[in-house]
């Protein structure tokens, strides 16, 4: 019978799914931006105001609690913080139109200095470049146009056109203005400043008399569920910010208390005028100091005939602009002031173009109470994402990335900068661990190629290398509170527990033996990734006075096992960064492990903690490990505790045999836990 062809199998297609839509949620939050926007923009009128109070409330609420701790009540305190806010309102005012008067008298003066000048510039070399435009200009133009055709001679005979009229000359007179026109042109631009300010002096007076309740009202609003949580972080935003802007506003006005002070000594006219728009300039970022530098600068080159005024004026600024910017700023506010350079650009953009002059002046401010509520309320976490300076991974997915790009010297610098507030065993826990099972899950589904995986293995091995020399202690606790935006719960990964104390690792409580190198065998399970956790191990086992070696998992494997050196081995150590499942493969490699290595401690690290392993009693005890731990500090602890105990065993040996064991069997009835203790 002859053989039939076996039909070859069509390939299965697979089908792509099609780009997921934007759901309802989405489109629900892109309506809701938009009709915000309309609303800010239609209503500025209404929300200008009530944010200019807003923010004085910030500034005027510490010198408030500080009327109350006097004993004054709440309605004396706001009534005197509000006098107080006026009268210096007040002030500065009479200040300013006083200064105004007074240059505004001293112009005519200064026109004959400016005329002066433009005739010098005129008759020098900067007088001479328009004729010379010019002249470049006619050549080009006769070097490009025809010669003109010569023109016909006229007739002698043909009568001569007589001569158009000249128009005649109109004028157009306005009447006079009527003193009710008069008292509108004057008073109507100065009313709606006034009104202004009456609404946020309203405005101002309730958020003030109603701060508790409006407070509460706002845990209500965006953290109900959580009210202990959501009460600390608003009243530790309130008490940042509060501080964040009466530090601004005081080096702002000390920087136009100096600007002042050197352009009267300069000779510059009405140099308080200018200390006080410098001040108010400089709540504008980059470009606010620019601006008030170019008007007295203006004014010094028309007082004085010659350029020497110009020059200082120019250098005073100059000069205190970047030493106050770039030294003192960060000495008083902290490291971060919680925005990106980029957030505060483009904030002072949009404000700008929300409401005007006056949100270029408050863009910065109110943009950080918005970062300030991203993160602190949960719903509103992507203005934090979008404008804050936070870093947008995690240290442990920074890690990863830097893992992948093979940039070992940026990995390194980000765990400096996070070794500066933990210790090196809450970095390994927390960041390089978790980075590692980013990696080990990946390569598991197959998404990792072997370079990427290769370029893995030799940034995580060079970042071990070199944090070899650092010590596994606690740090000094850095106190952040000059800092405006306090640091989210994840923007730095938790110090779940601190270092290892030092008296657990106390060398007289180690014997010799548990000393020497190799005593500790720290051993890769068989995923790509493993043995770098074991590095980690083993380094802090070091660290902590146990000597320590790092052996793959080729090394007991059952073809290598028999040339396992097995000299001075004290105690094993597993390390697995992914397992699942029922872990047959690690039932086999402890038996292979026991049958060399009889009586020896054995202790596996699991550091996903989610696996089974970990939950099931009878499956540990099937496994039959000693000790299984989910962090490395656990590690850690646990061979402390093993190799004292063992050292204290054989300094005081068990009694004899003649002896009655009762203290033993009491021993023996002791349940294990069930996690740290030895399965039975």
């Amino acid at each position: 019978m002859p053989l039939q062809p076996t039909p070859t199998p069509e390939p299965q297609q697979t089908e792509v799914p099609p780009p997921n839509l934007p759901g309802i949620h989405g489109l629900l939050t892109l309506a809701v931006a938009v009709v915000v926007l309309t609303a800010l923009y239609v209503g500025r009128e209404v929300f200008l105001p009530m944010t200019l109070a807003i923010l004085l409330a910030f500034v005027i609420a510490p010198f408030m609690e500080l009327l109350r701790r006097w004993h004054l009540g709440r309605v004396p305190s706001v009534v005197l913080s509000m006098l107080v806010v006026m009268g210096i309102l007040g002030s500065l005012g009479s200040v300013i139109g006083y200064q105004l008067a007074g240059l505004a008298s001293d112009l005519p003066t200064y026109q004959v200095t400016v005329k002066q000048k433009m005739a010098s510039l005129h008759d020098g070399a900067l007088g001479r470049i328009p004729e010379m435009i010019r002249r470049i200009g006619n050549e080009l133009e006769r070097a490009t146009t025809e010669p003109a055709k010569p023109a016909e001679t006229p007739d002698a005979q043909a009568p001569a056109a007589p001569p158009e009229p000249a128009p005649l000359p109109v004028e157009v007179h306005e009447p006079d203005a009527t003193p009710l026109e008069l008292a509108q042109n004057i008073l109507l631009p100065a009313i709606k400043p006034l009104a202004t300010m009456g609404i946020v002096l309203v405005v101002l007076i309730f958020i003030l008399l109603q701060r508790e309740d409006l407070r509460d009202r706002m845990i209500r609003l965006f953290g109900s569920s959580d009210l202990h949580r959501t009460t600390v972080a608003m009243d530790d935003a309130a008490r940042r910010l509060s501080r964040y802007f009466l530090m601004q506003l005081g080096l702002n006005a000390s920087f136009g208390l100096f600007i002042a002070v050197g352009l009267w000594a300069i000779g510059v006219p009405s140099p308080i005028l200018w200390g006080i728009f410098t001040m108010l300039m400089r709540f504008v970022p980059y470009i606010g100091s620019i601006i008030a530098a170019i008007l007295p600068a203006a004014l010094a080159a028309a007082v004085d005939p010659g350029w020497n005024m110009l020059i200082l004026t120019l250098a005073l600024f100059l000069i205190s602009e970047p030493i106050m910017g770039h030294l003192i700023e960060p000495l008083v506010y902290g490291q971060s002031t919680g925005l990106s350079p980029f957030s505060v650009v483009v904030a002072a953009i949009f404000w700008t173009w929300l409401w005007g002059p006056i949100g270029l002046l408050i863009a910065t401010p109110l943009t950080l109470c918005l970062v300030v509520l991203g993160r602190h309320v949960e719903r509103l976490e992507f203005l934090d994402v979008l404008l804050g300076d936070r870093p947008a991974l995690t240290p442990a997915e920074n890690l990863y990335q830097r893992m992948l790009a093979g940039d070992p010297d940026e990995a390194l610098e980000s765990a400096e900068l996070l070794l500066k507030d933990r210790s090196l065993t809450s970095y390994y826990d927390e960041v390089a661990l978790a980075g590692l099972q980013l990696a080990a899950n990946d390569a598991s589904r197959g998404v990792l190629t072997g370079g990427q995986l290769d370029r893995v293995k030799g940034v995580i091995d060079a970042l071990v290398a070199d944090l070899s020399a650092h010590e596994d202690v606690e740090p000094e606790p850095q106190e952040t509170k000059d800092e405006p935006v306090a640091p989210p719960q994840n923007a730095k990964p938790d110090i779940k527990q601190p270092a290892v104390a030092p008296e657990a690792s106390a060398s007289d409580r180690i014997g010799e033996k548990w000393k020497a190198s190799g005593a500790v065998m720290c051993l890769a399970g068989r995923g790509p990734l493993d043995e770098a956790a074991s590095e980690m191990l083993g380094q802090l086992l070091q660290k902590h006075g146990l000597g320590s070696q790092v052996v793959p998992y080729s090394s007991v494997s059952r073809s290598g096992i028999g040339a396992l050196d097995a000299t001075g081995i004290q105690m094993i150590c597993i390390s697995y960064l992914e397992i699942s499942g029922t872990p047959a493969h690690l039932r086999y490699l402890l038996r292979r492990l026991r049958k060399r290595l009889p009586g020896v401690t054995i202790l596996v690290g699991l550091w996903p903690a989610e696996e089974a392993i970990l939950k099931d009693e009878a499956l540990r005890a099937v496994v039959g490990a000693d000790y299984y731990v989910t962090t490395l500090r656990e590690a850690v602890v646990r061979s402390l505790e093993v190799a004292t105990k063992q050292t204290q065993s054989a300094e005081n040996p068990a009694p004899s045999p003649s002896e009655p064991p009762v203290k033993v069997r009491m021993l023996q009835a002791v349940p294990s836990g069930p996690s740290t203790a030895p399965a039975e």
